[in-house]
């Protein structure tokens, strides 16, 4: 494990996923935790994690395959799912998730690790983001949505419609049942609907990701008014912006929060935070005293779940999977593409534990970032090395297959075929460069590519097999003003970490002394950075190859050792 939550003596430390899970939400049945995030652009989409103590989890499933409608057959960088919302009613699952550009869908399942049903657009409208399903007592259903401001020119209001009580039609337009424009919970946000006690909840973030805070709404009519309270700031903690999450509880009545913290480079991460009741107000994390809200804990005993959850945890303490030997039959689930996939670009070989990557062609003008088939995951720990191990020997002219770092500075580090003398193939490395900027939700970006001839000796004694090497190393700690807020006063994040990313290979033991590539890393759009492999041609037309990747090895960095 590179980091481990469950300290094994009875507590736990934050973040309990050291890992891009963003917008997380979650429930509880029976002894289960199921807890899913946004995916963006990337497929499969909608990850499922699995827990009985919540904080120890596993990714077992995803909602779906690929992310609805032909365009995200392409990189849509900042588009695709936004933050879902999963409920279990009349014995069934349901994911409900928002994509800015198309609407709000719904998908159910009787089992979260099996197949889920094809998505169903049940609010087409432009957008609408953040939705969250809630069933009365009486039966009836609604959904609690935002709105996002990059797509509309506006946000910071909570809306709600009704829809038919098996939850897949709309009934009613959407009503404004919350205004927190120009008031301290500007950029209010994913709301998560409960009932408790007469009273309806209503947990929404507010303030920003990066600088927020968590707010409850409260009210005795669904529709409101409300009225609002802070429950949980960063305080004196190192946790900037701590807030968008599910409430859960546990089958012996105790409550608690999940929620993520924005790292920036390392993205989303998620933090469990203990939770309680006052005068039918939640706190969230340790009380600040003289305060009716609480800030986030870093160390706290684990919760107290039933013995037959004790009893079935095995394999504790875990953590989402990142290193893979590829000795499976299917495609690890800690991988995800980015764009919509096509089985024929891989092939799992167990017996030989290899991944086969086959050469997608790719248009010769595309940059790096938008290759279709960058096979990608997300950061485990906030420093750490990854090696990857590459069998070139498949490969065919103009076809190249190495290792990426996937954010808004990206690069990628590879080997390509090129003819040489009478059809004799000549290697040469590549190293990529570039950046990704956005304007009005389109990314644009640019790269240099540096070539260099390779020893076609060397590779040969190394029977074609190249070791490529990724490290990720925090060089300082800085902060930033991240705005103003609606009075005008300047809200800063402090102590955020800047990670240098470093790329080179090996080859028969030898590092190649021009293979270094530096990057400073920087996120995303919505996303932090991504590191992976990927194999492409780029040429005219002809034959194609493949890649077979022996193996990703991730390992804490050699001074945290």
């Amino acid at each position: 494990m590179l980091r481990k939550a469950d300290l094994g003596n009875g507590n736990y430390q934050n973040p309990i996923i050291y890992g891009d899970y963003s917008d997380p939400d979650a429930i509880r049945v029976g002894d289960d935790y199921y807890m899913i995030s946004s995916s963006f652009c990337n497929a499969p989409a909608i990850p499922i994690l699995h827990s009985r103590d919540l904080v120890n989890w596993k990714v077992v499933n995803y909602v779906c395959r690929n992310v609805p409608e032909y365009r995200y057959v392409n990189p849509m960088h900042g588009s695709g799912v936004w933050a879902p919302a999963i409920r279990f009613h009349e014995n069934e699952y349901y994911v409900y998730f928002p994509m800015p550009d198309e609407g709000v869908y719904v998908s159910k399942a009787r089992d979260p690790r099996g197949e889920w049903t094809k998505p169903v657009n049940i609010m087409p409208e432009y957008g609408v983001i953040d939705p969250c399903p809630f069933w009365d007592d009486d039966g009836r259903a609604y959904l609690a949505t935002a709105v996002s401001g990059a797509r509309v020119g506006y946000k910071s209001v909570l809306k709600l419609a009704e829809m038919s009580p098996d939850g897949m039609n709309i009934l009613s337009e959407s009503k404004i049942i919350y205004d927190g424009r120009n008031t301290e919970n500007e950029t209010i946000e994913g709301p998560k609907v409960y009932k408790r006690n007469g009273w309806y909840y209503i947990f929404s973030p507010a303030g920003g990701v990066k600088c927020g805070f968590q707010v409850v709404l409260r009210s005795r009519d669904l529709y409101g008014p409300y009225e609002s309270r802070v429950v949980m700031r960063q305080g004196s903690s190192p946790v900037n912006g701590p807030h968008q999450g599910a409430w859960v509880d546990t089958v012996t009545g105790e409550d608690w929060f999940l929620h993520f913290q924005d790292v920036y480079a390392g993205g989303r991460i998620v933090h469990l935070q203990p939770m309680c009741w006052e005068e039918d107000w939640p706190v969230i994390g340790k009380r600040c005293e003289g305060e009716t809200y609480g800030e986030p804990v870093m160390t706290y005993r684990k919760p107290h779940v039933s013995q037959s959850a004790l009893d079935n945890m095995s394999g504790i303490p875990c953590e989402p999977d990142h290193s893979d030997e590829f000795d499976s039959d299917t495609l690890g689930l800690q991988w995800q593409w980015n764009a919509n996939f096509e089985d024929g670009w891989f092939d799992t070989a167990a017996k030989e534990s290899q991944l086969l990557l086959h050469a997608v062609k790719t248009n010769r003008l595309r940059q790096l970032s938008d290759y279709r088939n960058l096979l990608l995951q997300k950061w485990p720990a906030p420093e750490f090395t990854c090696e990857t191990r590459i069998n070139i020997r498949n490969l065919e002219t103009d076809d190249m297959a190495g290792i990426v770092s996937m954010g808004q500075t990206f690069g990628g580090l590879a080997v390509r075929v090129r003819e040489g003398a009478e059809g004799a193939a000549k290697y040469e490395l590549v190293k990529i460069t570039g950046t990704q900027e956005f304007d009005h939700n389109m990314a644009f970006a640019e790269s240099s590519e540096d070539t260099a001839p390779l020893d076609s000796g060397l590779l040969e004694t190394a029977d074609f097999t190249i070791v490529f090497h990724y490290e990720v190393k925090i060089r300082e700690y800085r902060d930033y003003l991240d705005r103003k807020d609606w009075q005008g006063n300047e809200i800063w994040v402090r102590h955020i970490p800047q990670e240098d990313i470093v790329m080179y290979l090996e080859i028969g033991g030898k590092t190649i002394a021009d293979s270094t590539i530096r990057l400073d890393a920087k996120a995303g759009r919505w996303v932090g950075v991504k590191n992976g492999v990927f194999c492409v041609h780029r040429g005219n037309g002809g034959k194609t190859g493949y890649a077979r990747v022996d193996y990703v090895r991730y390992q804490n960095h050699a001074s945290e050792q």
